[in-house]
């Protein structure tokens, strides 16, 4: 693994692909609220954040082995939550999504939980009405704290193109909060 003494979890990540069961346990346990957080601030609810985090966590147990150590293993992380996220919508948006409507109206599945209201509100009306790439880009860098080029690598954009999203997030932003002053 290249960069193994910059990227605190090597050793963990070097165990647990070599099916070291207690290495893979310990990075999830030091890395599941990353994957929920993350979910949930790309999601907006803590019912569908809860399944993501969920699938990413059996998902890893056959990926983990694909983990070349070209980025820190936090990165590749987010990655995989992101990927799992952008999915979670194309699914939402489509037929399965309606059914899971159908079915929380009809009492057989549980919606957002209250909890989630304040959150929500809060997420809703600060990022919601900025286009979806710039609203990708600052849940991770903002809201991951990832690094301009992690975020641009999760992306699959030039590490400028982050920093752009990034002044152009905080312009828009700046410009709603005056316009409501």
């Amino acid at each position: 693994m290249a960069g193994r003494g910059d990227d605190p979890d090597a050793e963990l990540v070097a165990g647990a692909i070599a099916g070291d069961r207690a290495a893979f346990s310990a990075l999830l346990e030091r890395h599941y609220d990353r994957i929920h957080g993350l979910a949930w601030q790309l999601t907006g609810t803590r019912a569908d954040a809860d399944d993501i985090a969920q699938d990413v966590c059996c998902a890893l147990v056959e990926r983990i082995g694909s983990f070349r150590g070209d980025a820190k293993f936090t990165t590749w992380l987010c990655g995989i939550v992101f990927n799992a996220c952008r999915d979670f919508h194309r699914r939402r948006k489509s037929l399965g999504g309606f059914a899971a409507r159908l079915a929380v109206l009809a009492g057989l599945a549980r919606g957002p939980d209250g909890r989630d209201l304040h959150d929500a509100m809060w997420v809703k009306s600060a990022i919601a009405g900025l286009p979806p790439a710039y609203r990708d880009t600052v849940v991770l860098v903002a809201g991951q704290q990832l690094s301009h080029a992690e975020a641009a690598a999760i992306l699959g954009v030039a590490e400028t193109t982050v920093s752009w999203r990034m002044h152009e997030a905080r312009r828009m932003l700046a410009g709603k909060d005056a316009a409501r002053a």
